[in-house]
């Protein structure tokens, strides 16, 4: 009678021969069969990527979204406060990346060797628009300004509530260097990087908030944005969607607190 062969040889043998007929061995692949699916490293090594379901995936990349917006502009704080912020707060840090330029249609004119702006609504808008660059390039953690800069476009007052703000989500922010910004020579070279890169959007922006997704902005994707900017962001991410997802499928309703 021919010897038994022990189960766990037997499917060790039948793995080898699953992934590599004749028992050749991917090139490169200098691990036992039984260790293969230990790593990723490991697994693309010896080629067997795919017979490996419980390898971790890499991560998926996060969903770009810059905002061109102005600071008193009704329908850019509109978007701000009720699209984008509650979005931002119900996705993972790792699915949506966003970029916040406050210049929109203003103007930038050298007078003597000097930036000057001239801002749609008016003088308060520039003031409006340049203390959140300077909350920005003094913050530096999108986490720690976003919510300061949602406080000032909810509240009544966007250029006189930065105190009331800051005291409320980042009390530990110099508020002395920020108002140093907005005063001096960095306010002004932020509000011309601004300018700079609203200017070199393309297509041209023609109006104010400006969406721009993964690097392009259609009229298609500025209209699903503001339909259901979570919707449009579960559908364009391609990483395991979360709970606020509905699972795989995007949400039907937009998301916005309206009465």
């Amino acid at each position: 009678m021919a010897p038994t062969v022990p189960l766990p040889a037997l499917a060790l043998v039948a793995l080898v021969a699953l992934v590599a007929p004749g028992l050749g061995v991917a090139p490169g692949c200098d691990r036992p069969a039984h260790l293969w699916c230990s790593s990723p490293e490991i697994a693309v090594a010896c080629q067997v990527e795919s017979r490996c379901p419980n390898l971790p995936r890499p991560a998926a990349a996060p969903v770009q979204l810059s905002l061109y917006y102005e600071s008193l502009c009704p329908a850019c704080r509109e978007f701000l406060v009720l699209k984008l912020f509650p979005t931002w707060l119900l996705l993972p840090s790792e699915m949506l990346n966003i970029t916040l330029v406050p210049y929109g249609n203003a103007q930038e004119r050298n007078v003597s060797g000097k930036w000057d702006f001239q801002c749609q609504h008016g003088p308060e808008e520039c003031l409006g628009n340049m203390i959140e660059a300077c909350l920005m390039n003094e913050a530096k953690n999108f986490s720690t300004y976003f919510p300061i800069i949602f406080c000032l476009e909810s509240g009544s007052s966007v250029t006189k509530n930065l105190e009331a703000c800051l005291q409320i989500y980042a009390p530990e922010l110099d508020r002395g260097r920020i108002a140093a910004c907005v005063q001096g020579d960095t306010g002004m070279a932020l509000m011309h990087q601004n300018a700079q890169l609203t200017e070199a959007l393309d297509p041209p922006h023609q109006f104010v908030p400006w969406i721009v997704i993964n690097g392009k902005h259609t009229d298609e994707l500025q209209a699903q944005a503001e339909a259901s900017l979570l919707g449009l962001v579960c559908r364009l991410y391609q990483g395991e969607k979360p709970d606020a997802c509905g699972g795989s499928k995007a949400p039907k309703t937009s998301l916005g607190c309206r009465h």
